[in-house]
């Protein structure tokens, strides 16, 4: 019988070695952002710890205490305003974060993406830890932690205009809705694997539920570091910089051979009309390295591309949704349903386990109607009444949020009204997700006002938001019914 080449090599050689470096790439900066989210879900974890009733809690026989409604809990959280300090908490982080974000997408555009991600990912670690160590190091100031969020808020604007731009600039408009929405599940498996990994530690010593994300993610900026390549043209320019001095030294060495050898005729000429020799092969055409186009786009450049504003203000609203799930729904499985904080950590991630499945279904349908908006449109309106069901509003709701900002801040950083420029696309990301910050940063601190007048005014607002999204995107497809139907 004859040996026929195994499945598995059959199955590798079928793809091109540019297939292979695209889904490394792809691969490389979904972990890259699963890290930068991994890193901010804890303190929505450990909030629960932080206040608790301390009067459910077995009280230690040797601690003498007076107060057996607030003695477990953490000062300066042990007040009954504690839930204005977690909002003063979140926003200092989400601010600094909507702030920051608009000016990052301009830095991401002038410096080297691998130096800025790699740089924004150690520092972002680093806070992430501070936070954490406050544990052990017994600190009980809120402006020590408001201080730390402010500024892990303003290193953490330098993951997503970046991600995008590498992953814009290694993939076309194809199958980009499908590409980047599964790609765009780093979210919410960031996410998840947050969640589990505070909720490892939060009830024996929640300092941990910060450190082990801080060092995870500042072990991806190393590896960042040394691996991401930031676009398919540097890395031919590369390949033809290696493979022109390959032949120069080719042409070297049988230069000096013959010369040895008496003979002092060339065989390959150095005119720019020669032959040049390329992978084995002769070639008669003179080698050039195509300049890629270096301008940057200004701000209000990239405002007036149409679909920037009506994309950015649905995107306020819809992250202002997310964020709110995504910072006090464990509190609020807490308190309503009475879970121990670890348990409640575990429900919430079934907000994030339907974002994963919205995301690869907004991509997937987007690319095969060509209707980005028309898409968010139906999947919002879809999700209003669904608020209090995690799994279906998860994917309602995190589908056209993963649709915004990813293929559609690629289509729009590389629109045809741009006439070619690619530097433009970090700049419209960063514009598109800077706005929709706006509305992470309002979510939170909306909840944090409402929710002493009860949850059910909090859904209320919620609703409205999703509603307001809506009406947004379907002035948009009114108005340009023909490029975004």
């Amino acid at each position: 019988m004859k040996s026929t080449l195994a499945p598995g090599i059959r199955l590798i050689t079928s793809f091109s070695r540019d297939s292979w470096y695209r889904g490394f790439i792809l691969l490389l900066t979904f972990l890259f952002y699963t890290a930068y989210h991994l890193s901010r879900k804890p303190i929505s974890i450990v909030k629960s710890e932080l206040h608790r009733n301390c009067s459910t809690v077995i009280r230690p026989a040797d601690l003498n205490i007076t107060n057996n409604v607030t003695w477990c809990d953490w000062p300066p959280f042990d007040q009954d305003n504690y839930q204005t300090l977690f909002g003063v908490l979140d926003n200092s982080f989400l601010v600094a974060y909507a702030i920051g974000m608009f000016f990052s997408g301009i830095f991401g555009e002038r410096l080297p993406l691998r130096y800025y991600l790699s740089f924004g990912m150690l520092m972002s670690g680093l806070f992430t830890c501070l936070f954490g160590l406050g544990f052990y190091w017994n600190i009980h100031s809120l402006g020590y932690y408001a201080f730390i969020q402010v500024m892990n808020g303003l290193m953490q604007t330098t993951g997503w205009p970046a991600v995008v731009a590498c992953v814009g600039n290694w993939f076309g408009k194809g199958k980009r809705g499908f590409i980047m929405g599964v790609w765009n599940s780093h979210t919410s498996v960031g996410n998840i694997l947050g969640s589990l990994i505070a909720g490892v530690f939060v009830s024996s010593a929640w300092g941990m539920s910060f450190i082990v994300p801080g060092l995870i993610i500042a072990s991806t900026g190393i590896l960042c570091f040394f691996f991401l390549v930031e676009s398919e043209f540097l890395f031919i320019s590369y390949n033809k910089t290696v493979q022109m001095s390959s032949v120069r030294c080719s042409q070297s060495s049988i230069l000096r051979n013959d010369q040895e050898n008496g003979e002092t005729e060339p065989l390959l000429h150095s005119s720019s009309n020669a032959d040049r020799t390329i992978n084995g092969a002769i070639s008669t055409e003179p080698q050039e390295i195509v300049e890629e186009h270096t301008e940057a786009i200004s701000f209000c450049a990239a405002l007036s591309i149409p679909g920037v504003v009506e994309f950015s203000l649905c995107l306020l609203f819809a992250k202002l949704v997310s964020y709110t799930f995504l910072y006090w729904l464990p509190l609020y499985i807490s308190n309503v349903a009475h879970f121990d904080p670890k348990q409640a950590g575990d429900m919430s991630t079934l907000f994030d386990v339907g974002g994963i499945l919205g995301g690869v279904m907004a991509g997937l349908v987007s690319d095969y109607t060509g209707g980005r908006a028309t898409t968010c449109c139906v999947m919002l309106v879809a999700a209003a009444p669904m608020v209090s069901m995690l799994l279906v509003c998860g994917g309602l709701v995190n589908g056209p949020y993963a649709l915004i900002t990813t293929a559609v801040s690629a289509d729009l950083g590389t629109h045809e009204s741009l006439r070619g420029n690619s530097r433009a696309l970090s700049t419209v990301t960063a514009i598109i997700d800077g706005t929709g910050s706006i509305g992470a940063a309002l979510g939170p601190l909306l909840a944090g006002l409402i929710s002493p007048t009860g949850w059910n005014n909090v859904f209320y607002m919620l609703i409205t938001a999703d509603i307001l999204a809506f009406l947004i995107i379907q002035r948009l497809t009114e108005r340009h019914p023909h490029s975004y139907h």
